[in-house]
C-alpha cells in the first residue's frame, strides 16, 4: 500500500492540474443533483418481515377503511359550523387526488368542535411523501375561524423532509465556524486550513450526487442525508488534516516538494487507506440487520467514507502538488499561537507524559480502564424504543397537529392494538377477554372484512402507543390469544416490539463481524496479532462509554435542567448505529497513532522510545482531528432529529474518550506492559502478509 500510494503522489504531482479539474467537474456536476437528493428519499424502510404485526398488516389490506396509508385531516374552530366548512373545503381537494379514497365518515370531537376526517392513499408507495407534500400543502390552512392539518405517516414522513433540511443547515452552521477555528489553531495559515474544507465540501457534493442516483434506483432513508453529511464532514476533514500536517512537517525537515508528497501520501495515505476500510468494513455488518432502512443508512455512510478516501489520496495531493511551499502562505494570528505554529514533531509535554504514563503502566491502565467501565455502566439499565413521532421537532406542523388530535380523542386512539382472527367466534371472545384487562381504555366491536375472511378486533390502549405501558399491555394481549388459531397481532403497539426484536435480535451477529474483520483489517497494517486485539478491545471500551452517556442523558433525564426533554428510552436503532460507527472512526485515531510508533519501531527506536515519539508526534494532529469530530458530531446532537442527537452525542462522546483517556492513558500503558510482544508475528504469517508488499522507496521498511 506504501508502494502504490507514493506512486499515485508522483503521478499526481506530474498531472495535477488534470485531477484537480477532473475533480472540479465531478463536483460541479453533482452539486444539483445533490441539491434535490431529499425530494427521492423515503420514510419508509421499516418493514418488519415475518411478524405478527407484518402478517396482521397483510390481512388489513382486506379492509376497506384499514386500505393503504391513513391520511387523516384533523380539523379544530370556534364553532362546529367553521369545523363543518373546513371539512368539507378539505373533502372538495381531496376529490382532485384519485389515489385517496375516503376511509370512513368524519369523527366529531369537542362537542363538534373538532374532527378527524380519515382518508385511504391507496397509490404508489413510492409517491405517497410527495403525494402527502403537495396534499399538505393545498389542505393545511388557518383561516375562517379553523384551524385544518393533516396527519398520518405520510404526512410525518413529508414534515420530516422538510425539517431535516433545516437540521441539516442548522447543524453546519453550528459546526461549521468550530471548525474552522480549530483547523486555524491546528495549521495557522489559511491555504493550510482551507484544504480540509475543500476535501469535506467536495466528499458531501458528490455523496449526495450518488445518493440521489440510488435513490432513483432503490428504496433510501431520509435519514441518509443527515447521516451522510455528519459522517462526511468529520472523516473528509480528519484525513485530509492527516495528510496536510504530515506533508507540512516534511517540508520543514527539508525534503522538496515532491519528496514530501511522496513521504506524506505513502505514511499518512496508509493510514488513510487503512482507516477508510476499517469504518466501511464496520459499516457493512449493518446489513446483517434485516432492515431496509437501517442498510440504506449504512449505503449512504459507506458512499460518504468512500469518497472522502478516493478524494484524499488524489484530489489532496494534486492540491498539495500545486500550492508546493506555498501551503505556508497566509499565516493568521491564532490564540496560543507558538503552539500552532510548532513542527507537529516537537511535544515535549507528550514525550514527558507517555513516559510518566509508562513508568507505571499497571496503575494507569487499571485506573483508566476502571474509569471507563464505570462510565459505561449505566449500559446495564438500557431501554430501547421508537418514537417516530418524537423525530420531529415539538413546533413541528404534523407532530403539533396529532399531540393535539391525540389529547382530544385519547393518546391511545391514533395507535390501537389491533388483533385479527380469522373466526368470528374466537374475535368475539377476544374482544370480550379485552376489555377486562388493565390499561384498556375502549375496544372497538369485531369488524369483518370485506371477504368475510377475517375480523378485526382493535384494542384502544389508556396511554400513548409509544409507552412502556402500552408495551406491557401488547404482552397481556398476545398472552390473551395465545391459545387462539390463526391470529395475528398488529398496530402502532407492535410494530414497535417487532422492530426491537428485529434490530437487537441480529446485534450479535453485527458484533461478530465487526470484532472479526476490524482485527483482520489491522492485522493487515500493523503486523502484529496482539495490538489489533488490543485496539479492538480499547474500542469496545469506548463504545460502552458512549452507551453509558446515552442512558444516562436520553434515559435517565439528566440533562433535563437544561430544558432538554428526555425521551426516556434510547431509541431502538441508535445502539446498533452507533456500534458500527464508532467502531470505524475511533480507528482513525488508533491507526495514525499506531502507524506513526510502528515507523520509529521499525526504523530502531526501542518499544517504550518508539511509543513516546510516535505519541509526540501525532498528538497535535490527532488532538485537532478530535475536536474537529467532537464539534461535528456536537452540532447534529444540538440541531438533530431524536436518533440522530443520540447518535451525535454518542458519536462525540466516543471520539472525546478515544482521543483523550484511550490515546493518553491506556495505549501507552497497555504497550508498555506488553513490550516488544506488540511486534510479535509467527514468521510463517509474516512471510504470506509480506509476499506481496515492496517498500517504498524513502519509506521505512
Amino acid at each position: 500500500m506504501e508502494a502504490r500510494l507514493a506512486r499515485l503522489a508522483g503521478l499526481a504531482t506530474r498531472r495535477r492540474r488534470v485531477i484537480a479539474l477532473v475533480w472540479l467537474v465531478l463536483v460541479a456536476a453533482s452539486a444539483p443533483l445533490a441539491g434535490k437528493q431529499v425530494e427521492r428519499l423515503s420514510g419508509g424502510g421499516w418493514e418488519v418481515d415475518g411478524s405478527g404485526y407484518a402478517e396482521a398488516r397483510a390481512l388489513l389490506q382486506s379492509y376497506p377503511s384499514h386500505r393503504g396509508e391513513l391520511v387523516g385531516v384533523f380539523v379544530e374552530g370556534e364553532s362546529a359550523a367553521a369545523v363543518g366548512a373546513a371539512v368539507t373545503r378539505a373533502a372538495a381537494v381531496a376529490a382532485r387526488y384519485p389515489d385517496l379514497q375516503a376511509g370512513g365518515p368524519p369523527q366529531p370531537l369537542a362537542d363538534g368542535r373538532a374532527a378527524l376526517v380519515p382518508y385511504r392513499y391507496l397509490g404508489d408507495v413510492g409517491r405517497m411523501y410527495d403525494f402527502a407534500a403537495a396534499f399538505r400543502g393545498e389542505v393545511v390552512r388557518d383561516a375562517e375561524g379553523a384551524r385544518t392539518r393533516v396527519v398520518g405517516e405520510a404526512a410525518m414522513w413529508s414534515n420530516f423532509q422538510e425539517v431535516s433540511k433545516e437540521q441539516l443547515q442548522e447543524a453546519e452552521l453550528i459546526g461549521f465556524p468550530f471548525i474552522v477555528a480549530i483547523l486555524l489553531a491546528a495549521f495557522a495559515t489559511l491555504v493550510a486550513a482551507a484544504m480540509p474544507l475543500v476535501l469535506a465540501g467536495s466528499a458531501v457534493v458528490v455523496t449526495g450526487a450518488a445518493i440521489f442516483l440510488l435513490a432513483g434506483a432503490m428504496e433510501i432513508s431520509v435519514y441518509v442525508t443527515n447521516m451522510a453529511s455528519m459522517i462526511g464532514i468529520g472523516v473528509a476533514v480528519d484525513y485530509s488534516l492527516f495528510v496536510v500536517a504530515r506533508y507540512r512537517r516534511r517540508l520543514r525537515e527539508g525534503l522538496d516538494p515532491e519528496e514530501a508528497l511522496r513521504d506524506s501520501l505513502a505514511s499518512a495515505g496508509t493510514a488513510v487507506v487503512f482507516s477508510g476500510a476499517t469504518v466501511v468494513v464496520s459499516l457493512a455488518s449493518l446489513f446483517l440487520v434485516d432492515v431496509n432502512a437501517i442498510r440504506s443508512m449504512a449505503l449512504g455512510a459507506i458512499v460518504v467514507v468512500t469518497v472522502a478516501v478516493l478524494a484524499t489520496v488524489t484530489l489532496l495531493p494534486a492540491i498539495l502538488a500545486l500550492a508546493g511551499r506555498r501551503v505556508e502562505r497566509l499565516r493568521v494570528r491564532v490564540p496560543f499561537r507558538r503552539a500552532a505554529a510548532a513542527p507537529a514533531g516537537d511535544g515535549a509535554f507528550w514525550t514527558s507524559w507517555t513516559r510518566r504514563v509508562m513508568a507505571r503502566p499497571a496503575l494507569a491502565f487499571g485506573a483508566g480502564t476502571a474509569l471507563l467501565l464505570l462510565v459505561a455502566s449505566p449500559l446495564l439499565a438500557i431501554e430501547t424504543g421508537n418514537g417516530a413521532l418524537q423525530q420531529l421537532p415539538p413546533g413541528a406542523e404534523v407532530r403539533a397537529a396529532t399531540e393535539r388530535l391525540a389529547s382530544l380523542a385519547g393518546p391511545g386512539s391514533l395507535g390501537p392494538i389491533q388483533v385479527v382472527a380469522r373466526d368470528g367466534d374466537a374475535a368475539a371472545r377476544i374482544a370480550a377477554r379485552a376489555r377486562t384487562l388493565d390499561g384498556v381504555a375502549a375496544v372497538r366491536p369485531p369488524l369483518a372484512a370485506a371477504d368475510r375472511s377475517s375480523y378485526l378486533v382493535e384494542v384502544v390502549p389508556a396511554a400513548h402507543p409509544e409507552s412502556e405501558e402500552v408495551q406491557g399491555l401488547l404482552a397481556r394481549v398476545e398472552a390473551l390469544v395465545a391459545n387462539e388459531r390463526e391470529v395475528a397481532v398488529g398496530g402502532a403497539p407492535a410494530f414497535a416490539a417487532a422492530m426491537d426484536e428485529k434490530v437487537f435480535g441480529g446485534l450479535w451477529k453485527v458484533v461478530l463481524f465487526i470484532l472479526a474483520l476490524s482485527y483482520v483489517v489491522l492485522l493487515l497494517l500493523l503486523r502484529s496479532l496482539l495490538l489489533p486485539l488490543k485496539a479492538v478491545l480499547m474500542n469496545l471500551l469506548s463504545v460502552g462509554a458512549a452507551y453509558g452517556v446515552l442512558v444516562a442523558v436520553f434515559q435517565w433525564g439528566w440533562l433535563d435542567w437544561t430544558g432538554y426533554a428526555s425521551p426516556g428510552y434510547v431509541d431502538t436503532i441508535v445502539p446498533v448505529l452507533l456500534l458500527a460507527v464508532v467502531f470505524g472512526l475511533s480507528m482513525d485515531y488508533e491507526v495514525f497513532l499506531l502507524t506513526r510508533i510502528r515507523e520509529r519501531y521499525r526504523s530502531g527506536a526501542s518499544n517504550a522510545d518508539a511509543v513516546a515519539q510516535g505519541l509526540a508526534a501525532s498528538a497535535r494532529t490527532i488532538t485537532a482531528a478530535a475536536l474537529i469530530m467532537v464539534a461535528v458530531f456536537g452540532s447534529f446532537a444540538l440541531a438533530g432529529a431524536s436518533s440522530l442527537k443520540q447518535i451525535g452525542l454518542g458519536l462525540a462522546v466516543a471520539i472525546f474518550v478515544d482521543a483523550t483517556i484511550v490515546r493518553l492513558v491506556l495505549v501507552p500503558a497497555a504497550m508498555r506492559l506488553l513490550g516488544d510482544w506488540n511486534w510479535w508475528l509467527p514468521p510463517a504469517l509474516r512471510r504470506v502478509l509480506d509476499r506481496d508488499a515492496p517498500a517504498a522507496a524513502g519509506v521505512p521498511a
